[in-house]
């Protein structure tokens, strides 16, 4: 009988700075899908994900947007790897190439804010709009690069437009219903995984930032933002999580059942919980509302860079 995680194991979920505790995790949730799976492709491209975020990859910048930032792509792979191995063992096997693809639109979804060098004025968030499509044109390149199959490509720009949360999954053109439930993993991947983030209520402060640098929004400050995320969360679980992308969150369940032995959903309950939180927040006035956010010394930042 497997034991029930203890209260740091469940922290330690969200926890995701450190890129190779993200991939030893990933590694082992693959594994125990596929005992034989080949991640020497994956690797590459984690190793050039990582790269472009530090500024190490030839011909691009440090990425500097302060929301989109490293430690948000790994929670959106990781939960991407949980939610692949939830469906997987809900009853809907996934191949080997279908688990590949599902981690590398994951990890290239938000590619498209790094800046080449000569384009290097902002922060990279001037791209909001158009950043999924900038991420696209770096995948086909990718995809040439390292010899990957071509023919990838076909589901993996779909599968990646589907994280563009600004458009409508349902005109996206999928090739097939499988690329389609691949797509719906990603995307439900990146909703799900910035949103139960420990600190995504302090990071919305970096989001309003990024908003107001790409002109989008008409947010009149950052409260103005928190108060609007309540109801975007309650539009997108609505339409996107529960419409669209067709409750596929609920699969996460069969991941923790299967690790911890529990049926628990803990990416939803820690969503629910910032959810829970944000109301009281949105209820203070402009000069309290800061004092409710004590986590990871984001407010201090944002302080720094707004005031």
């Amino acid at each position: 009988m497997k034991r029930l995680p203890t209260s740091s194991e469940i922290y330690s979920l969200f926890a995701n700075d450190n890129p190779d505790e993200v991939w030893a995790k990933a590694v082992d949730i693959v594994g125990s899908m596929s005992p034989a799976y080949d991640f020497s492709l994956v690797l590459i491209t984690f190793d050039d994900v990582i790269r472009l975020f530090r500024g190490e990859y030839p011909g691009y910048c440090a990425i500097k947007t302060m929301y989109h930032d490293l430690p948000h792509t790994l929670s959106v792979f990781l939960c991407a790897v949980r939610l692949a191995h939830g469906v997987h063992t809900s009853g809907t096997p996934l191949a080997d190439d279908e688990i590949t693809r599902i981690m590398l639109a994951a990890l290239m979804h938000d590619i498209g804010y790094a800046q080449l060098h000569g384009e290097d004025t902002g922060t990279g968030a001037q791209y909001t709009r158009d950043h999924v499509r900038r991420g696209v044109e770096f995948m086909q390149n990718h995809l040439v690069k390292w010899h990957f199959p071509l023919a990838w490509a076909a589901s993996l720009e779909p599968m990646m437009l589907s994280t563009d949360h600004m458009g409508e999954f349902q005109k996206i053109n999928f090739p097939d219903e499988r690329a389609r439930l691949l797509g719906q993993i990603v995307a439900t991947a990146d909703l799900v995984g910035q949103m139960s983030d420990r600190t995504y209520l302090e990071k919305l402060l970096f989001l309003y930032m990024e908003f107001k640098e790409a002109h989008l929004g008409n947010y009149q400050s950052m409260l103005d933002l928190l108060r609007k995320t309540k109801v975007f969360y309650e539009v997108t679980r609505q339409k996107k999580l529960d419409g669209e992308l067709e409750g596929l969150y609920t699969k996460l369940t069969f991941h923790f059942k299967d690790y911890f032995g529990v049926e628990r959903n803990y990416y939803l309950e820690s969503l629910e919980k910032n959810m829970d939180y944000l109301s009281h927040v949105t209820q203070l006035d402009e000069a309290e509302f800061l004092s409710m956010f004590k986590r990871g010394g984001i407010v201090e930042k944002a302080k720094i860079l707004v005031l």
